[in-house]
C-alpha cells in the first residue's frame, strides 16, 4: 500500500492569482490522496482557495488563520 505524501507550499507574499495557480501547479505533481499544506499571507486566498478545491474535486481538510495569514490543509482529490 502506498504511503500518502505530505508536502508544504509556502506562498507568503504572492498576491491573487499566484497562490492559486501554484496551488494547482504543485497538486499536478501529488497523487490522489497526498497531502498539500499551503501556507499564504493574501487576504484573498481565504476565499480563492476553498472556492479553488470544491470546483476541482479537492478536499478542503482545514482552514486557519494565522498571525500572518492563513494555512491551508487539502487533500488531492480523484
Amino acid at each position: 500500500m502506498r504511503s500518502v505524501s505530505e508536502t508544504t507550499l509556502d506562498l507568503k507574499g504572492l498576491k491573487c492569482p499566484l497562490p492559486v495557480l501554484k496551488t494547482r501547479k504543485a497538486l499536478t505533481r501529488l497523487s490522489t490522496g497526498d497531502r498539500l499544506t499551503v501556507l499564504t499571507t493574501d487576504p484573498m486566498a481565504e476565499i480563492d482557495i476553498p472556492h479553488f478545491c470544491a470546483e476541482n474535486g479537492h478536499t478542503l481538510l482545514a482552514a486557519e488563520r494565522t498571525e500572518t495569514g492563513h494555512t491551508f490543509r487539502l487533500a488531492k482529490g480523484g
